[in-house]
């Protein structure tokens, strides 16, 4: 399979949008981002987690269900012809129906002859108020992978997973030389007066720790919006937004908006992956001997 050639720049594409109540009019949004997209000279695109609906997850109920399709299908069908006719990889967050009764929050990724090259089942599922994913989502058990894309080597990883070292790294070690974690992450209302710097800092400092400790770029795409959907009511999630691309010494190399959508075209040299990897050599200095209680939930 061709890659991209040492020192050759290649271009993400980061799609930050909001999210309607209907799913087709979701889907139709998100292809005409990937098509501009790929206008502007994006070769790898990723779209937010679960890009189909607004976030279904605020509360526990059946009806939900029905949001979910298969993989391959109707969606993964769009995205593949989109692919083709634009050279470009997608990467596109779904809502997976595999069975009767099992679903997974699930990447797709897409290379750039529209060819399927496989998926990534969201590991790390998270159970907070307004974020009730153990519900709807049976934990990943594809592991964590990468993917030789035209354009050079990624790993998808999805949202909650972007809290946990061991994800980020299990990854790199299988070369990745792009994490690209598709989200859906906001303030409750609330809490934004007291809480909200902190916590959107946390999050974009974890992430950028995962490019320093492991020598790769970091791409992290978010949505916008307040959404209150009317089965729940509330106050419901107001998403934060500011999709970024971290460098690979972690510095950020460039950030949405808040609260607006946009189309995040990034240049990034894989050939800094080397470079960083030789100067700042975590991953040869690493005590591979030393490390077996990571296996273990606690060390008493």
């Amino acid at each position: 399979m061709k890659r991209s050639a040492p020192g050759q720049i290649v271009k993400l594409g980061l799609l930050q949008t909001h999210a309607a109540t209907v799913p087709r009019s979701n889907v139709a949004r998100t292809l005409g981002l990937v098509e501009r997209a790929a206008q502007q000279g994006a070769q790898i695109i990723c779209t937010q987690e679960l890009f189909r609906s607004q976030y279904f997850c605020q509360s526990e109920d059946h009806e939900n269900f029905k949001l979910a399709e298969t993989i391959p299908g109707p969606t993964t069908d769009a995205f593949q012809k989109l692919a083709r006719k634009h050279k470009v990889v997608v990467i596109a967050s779904l809502f997976e129906k595999r069975a009767a009764g099992v679903y997974h929050n699930t990447a797709v990724i897409i290379d750039a002859d529209g060819s399927l090259l496989g998926s990534y089942r969201k590991m790390h599922i998270p159970d907070d108020p307004l974020f009730y994913e153990k519900f709807y989502f049976t934990p990943g058990d594809l592991g964590f992978r990468t993917w030789a894309t035209r354009y050079g080597k990624i790993g998808v990883l999805i949202c909650w997973d972007q809290w946990y070292p061991e994800a980020a790294r299990l990854t790199a070690m299988q070369g990745a030389e792009i994490l690209f974690y598709p989200t859906a992450i906001g303030w409750h209302p609330s809490e934004k007066k007291a809480q909200g710097e902190k916590q959107h800092g946390a999050w974009e400092l974890i992430q950028r720790s995962h490019a320093v400790a492991n020598g790769c770029y970091v791409a992290s795409v978010n949505r916008i919006g307040h959404e209150v959907l009317s089965s729940v009511g509330g106050d419901g999630i107001e998403f934060w937004g500011q999709s970024f691309v971290a460098g690979t010494s972690g510095e950020i190399l460039a950030k949405a908006g808040a609260d607006r959508e946009e189309i995040l075209v990034v240049p990034v040299d894989l050939a800094q992956v080397d470079q960083t990897r030789t100067h700042w050599p975590f991953l040869r200095d690493r005590r591979i001997d030393a490390y077996n209680g990571l296996t273990k939930r606690l060390i008493d």
